[in-house]
């Protein structure tokens, strides 16, 4: 198991760095894992540590149960979030938690960021829906979490910051980038006058369409 997360951990670290060059984190918060879907088991950044200067041997390595499997730091907080996520939906394999300003602004008002651009709509499916507030690292917060989500992928917690999910924790990362972007255009919009945003059943064709055949195929 050691050489299968030598390169997640080093995956990790690299996003871990990159977040906080996006201005998605400020400080050490936030956090990311990934899991391994042949072990089951999930790679996760530690708790409290700079960024800029993560490295792989950093990485803490869990079972679904929260159990360290390796590593010797401590886990991030957040680590029972992630787990539930995992738990209830076997399609994710990358989660990403993010501080990013105009996201949490939502969150703060309780409001969803609604699909109004087609690439927000094509990665998360729907609406960002926003989680009851709970207190962080609880099991509340992950269960409320785990039920804003639904079968979407990103999700905002209140008064905390966004979460988003993919098939592989690049794709979780991106889910991130692109729904700060289309918070900035919706609260701009919003400013401007009533914004229009995607229909439904559209929201969930883009998203298919995505899902199915966007990119190049996976080797």
């Amino acid at each position: 198991m050691v050489k299968a997360t030598e390169k997640v951990r080093e995956t990790v670290a690299r996003l871990g760095r990159k977040m906080l060059e996006s201005g998605l984190v400020a400080g050490t918060w936030g956090n990311i894992s990934c899991r391994l879907e042949a072990e089951n088991v999930v790679v996760i950044t530690p708790s409290g540590m700079d960024y800029a200067n993560l490295q792989p041997s950093d990485m803490v390595v869990l079972d679904l149960d929260g159990r360290v499997i390796e590593g010797y730091r401590k886990p991030s907080s957040e680590a029972p979030l992630h787990l539930a996520i995992y738990r209830a939906r076997k399609d994710v394999l990358g989660i990403v938690h993010t501080h990013s300003e105009v996201a949490t602004a939502f969150g703060v008002l309780r409001e969803p960021i609604e699909p109004v651009v087609e690439d927000a709509a094509m990665l998360v499916g729907g609406p960002v829906e926003v989680a009851r507030y709970a207190l962080p690292g609880t099991e509340e917060l992950a269960q409320n979490v785990v039920k804003a989500l639904g079968e979407r992928y990103a999700v905002l917690m209140a008064n905390h910051g966004l979460v988003g999910v993919g098939r592989r924790v690049e794709e979780a990362f991106t889910v991130c980038q692109v729904v700060e972007k289309c918070a900035r255009i919706y609260a701009w919009a919003k400013s401007l006058g009533k914004p229009v945003v995607i229909p439904d059943q559209d929201v969930s064709e883009l998203s298919r369409i995505y899902r199915s055949s966007y990119g190049q195929p996976q080797k």
